[in-house]
């Protein structure tokens, strides 16, 4: 951990630090998570895929990897920036240390950066791509052609690289209730939050036509988290719209939300930082109760546009920024939030969502 790392910023700005691991070069957009534990489960989120990740959090790798707490098959960073790398772990259960677990998924990790400098940088000129380096013959012009290559994050398709290819079922096939998941970078933990309900789950690739999932005759539909511009994907937002249709419960989540919103005329926005961390205040508009929430994204749905579309309810905002994190349309079965309510990593309040949705199948079913 003794060689000289670079960090070299779209506008200029570099930072140096250590190389942990691998030698090699990384580029993405630069995005921080404010989290203090569930490193593992962000590492793996497929709504993090192609992103550079910055950990606010001082200390990393202290308890150590488990495989239980994958949210996916690898991990979807494309690199990691942080203070101090931990070696050594705490926790007894834990398989294996955190470098390690990089070696084996072949992703580049700088430390001893001064992360907060770095953060306070991008929040003030808000994100941008960046390029990190261990490579000692690389220089900083080298760098800065790698770098301008790196398309922008807006514009940019992603869901298509995290997607599963093939069909695939989890639960007990003699469960209650059958759920469709249109897996646009599907968190492990929002399918075991349904199979923890009594749910048959199918899982289908994010280019799946309503017509074919609608053979399996779900109860419901459930549009998932994932990464990119949902404004690229134009034929996944065509299909949404004979499921917001259907007259069945459709639950969106994060980017599923995004996709549902732009299905009913709303456009999406590029925020400044986006939202990245487990304890992002919501107001419930509907309980009038507060969340703590864990949240993952870089877009929003347009608040303007809302105003102006009649069969759409706001039922969830964002108490830092008052930007919108849920919404559900008045004369369809359908709702969505923009953060995540199976929080892994993160506090529970917002798991009552699932239970929601539960009801509106049982709901549904009984007319």
């Amino acid at each position: 951990m003794n060689n000289i790392a670079i960090l070299l910023l779209q506008d200029g700005t570099v930072f140096y630090g250590k190389s942990v691991g691998i030698e090699d070069i990384a580029t993405g957009e630069l995005c921080f998570n404010t989290g203090m534990s569930g490193y593992q489960e962000v590492f793996t989120d497929p709504s993090y895929y192609g992103q550079l990740m910055i950990t606010t959090n001082a200390h990393i790798g202290n308890y150590g990897v488990l495989n239980e707490e994958a949210e996916s098959e690898k991990m979807q960073i494309s690199g990691l920036i942080c203070k101090n790398f931990n070696l050594n772990f705490s926790r007894s259960r834990a398989k294996t240390n955190l470098k390690e677990y990089f070696l084996k998924n072949k992703k580049l990790v700088i430390s001893d950066i001064d992360t907060r400098a770095v953060v306070r940088h991008i929040r003030n000129k808000g994100a941008m791509n960046a390029v990190i380096s261990t490579l000692k013959h690389k220089d900083l012009n080298d760098l800065n052609r790698i770098l301008q290559e790196v398309p922008s994050m807006e514009g940019l398709e992603l869901s298509s690289y995290v997607s599963t290819k093939e069909p695939y079922f989890l639960g007990d096939k003699k469960a209650k209730y059958k759920v469709a998941v249109l897996d646009l970078g599907v968190k492990k933990n929002i399918l075991k939050c349904l199979v923890e309900r009594n749910c048959y789950v199918k899982v289908f690739p994010l280019n799946t036509s309503y017509q074919h999932i609608n053979e399996w005759n779900p109860d419901g539909f459930l549009l998932s988290n994932g990464p990119g511009d949902p404004a690229t994907m134009k034929k996944v937002v065509d299909e949404v719209k004979h499921i917001v249709n259907d007259g069945r419960p459709v639950f969106g989540i994060c980017l599923g939300h995004q996709i549902l919103a732009i299905s009913q005329g709303v456009s999406t926005y590029k925020m400044h930082n986006g939202h990245r961390g487990i304890n992002h205040p919501v107001i419930n508009l509907l309980t009038k109760k507060a969340e703590v929430t864990s949240q993952n994204h870089g877009f929003g749905i347009s608040k303007e546009d809302i105003e102006k579309i009649s069969n759409i309810r706001v039922t969830h905002i964002n108490l830092n920024d008052d930007t919108i994190e849920g919404i559900e349309l008045k004369d369809k079965n359908c709702f969505s939030v923009q953060y995540h309510p199976e929080a892994s990593p993160g506090p529970h309040d917002s798991r009552y969502l699932f239970d929601n949705f539960i009801k509106r199948i049982d709901n549904y079913s009984k007319r």
